[in-house]
C-alpha cells in the first residue's frame, strides 16, 4: 500500500519536477554563450589538462591501458557524484521559502537535482564515447552493461543526497564539512592512478568504496570489452540499494522537522 501511494504521489509531481528541472538548466546555462555544450567541453578540457599533469609533467604511465578513455571514464563519473550529491545536499535548505508557501513532498528537492546532473552526465557520456572511437578502444555488446551501473550510481547518489540534504537542514556546516570529505573521497577512487600502485592492505580498504565498484565496472567494459564479474555486479547492486533505503529512510523520519528549522 505504501509502495503504491509513493508511485501515486510521484505521478502526481511529475510536472513540478520537470519545471524544477528545467529551471536548473536556465539558471545554470544563463548568459552563456556556449550553453548546454558546456556540458560535452568540461570533461574532455579536464582530461586533457590532466593527462597532461600527470602523463608529461609527473612522468605518469601506465603499460598497456588506454590512459584517456581510462581517465576520462573515472572524470565523468565522479564528477556526476560530485556535483550532483553537493546540489542535493543543498536543495532542501535552499527552498525553505517555497516549503512555507506550498505542500510540496520534499523528496522532490534533492531527486530533482540528481535528475538535472543526471541530464548532464548523459550529454557527458558522448564526449567520452568519442574518446573510445577516436583512441581505438575495443567496441563490444557489453556496452549494453553500462545502463546497469548508471542506474546503480544513481540509486546510490540519490540516497547519499536523501541524508546529506537531511543533515544539513540541522547542520549547516555540513556545506563545508562535505567539500573536505568529497576531495578525499576524491583521491580514494582511482580516477587518474591504478589502484594496484598501492600496498595491498589499501587495494582492499579502497574496494568498499562504492565509487571505485562503479568506475572499475564501466572501465571493465570500455577498456577491455568484457563483462564485469559477478561479484561487481553484486558490489554494485547492493551498495546502491542499501544506500538508497537509508537514504530514504533517514530522509522520511526527519522531514516534518524540517519546517522548524528554515
Amino acid at each position: 500500500m505504501a509502495l503504491k501511494n509513493i508511485l501515486l504521489n510521484f505521478k502526481k509531481y511529475t510536472f513540478l519536477m520537470t519545471q524544477m528541472i528545467s529551471r536548473d538548466f536556465k539558471v545554470k546555462y544563463k548568459r552563456s554563450v556556449l550553453g548546454v555544450l558546456w556540458s560535452l567541453l568540461q570533461p574532455l578540457l579536464m582530461m586533457f589538462v590532466m593527462a597532461l599533469v600527470f602523463s608529461q609533467m609527473f612522468k605518469f604511465r601506465m603499460e598497456g591501458v588506454n590512459y584517456l578513455v581510462y581517465l576520462m571514464t573515472g572524470l565523468v563519473m565522479f564528477n556526476y557524484f560530485s556535483e550532483a550529491s553537493n546540489n542535493a545536499m543543498t536543495s532542501v535548505v535552499f527552498n525553505f521559502q517555497l516549503m512555507t508557501k506550498v505542500y510540496i513532498p520534499k523528496y522532490i528537492f534533492p531527486l530533482s537535482k540528481c535528475l538535472f546532473v543526471g541530464i548532464n552526465f548523459l550529454l557527458s557520456l558522448i564526449p567520452l564515447f568519442l574518446i573510445v572511437v577516436i583512441t581505438g578502444a575495443p567496441i563490444s555488446w557489453n556496452y549494453l552493461l553500462l545502463p546497469y551501473v548508471f542506474i546503480c550510481m544513481f540509486l546510490f547518489t540519490v540516497g547519499i543526497g536523501f541524508v546529506l540534504s537531511t543533515i544539513s537542514v540541522f547542520l549547516r556546516d555540513m556545506f563545508y564539512i562535505y567539500s573536505i570529505l568529497l576531495t578525499i573521497w576524491q583521491y580514494f577512487t582511482p580516477i587518474f592512478y591504478d589502484i594496484s600502485m598501492l600496498p595491498m592492505y589499501l587495494q582492499k580498504l579502497f574496494k568498499f568504496n562504492p565509487l571505485y565498484q562503479y568506475v572499475t565496472f564501466a572501465r571493465t567494459i570500455l577498456l577491455d570489452a568484457k563483462t564485469p564479474s559477478a561479484m561487481t555486479f553484486l558490489w554494485c547492486g547492493l551498495s546502491a540499494v542499501i544506500m538508497f533505503i537509508i537514504g530514504c529512510i533517514v530522509f522520511k523520519r526527519k522531514q516534518d522537522k524540517f519546517i522548524y528549522y528554515a
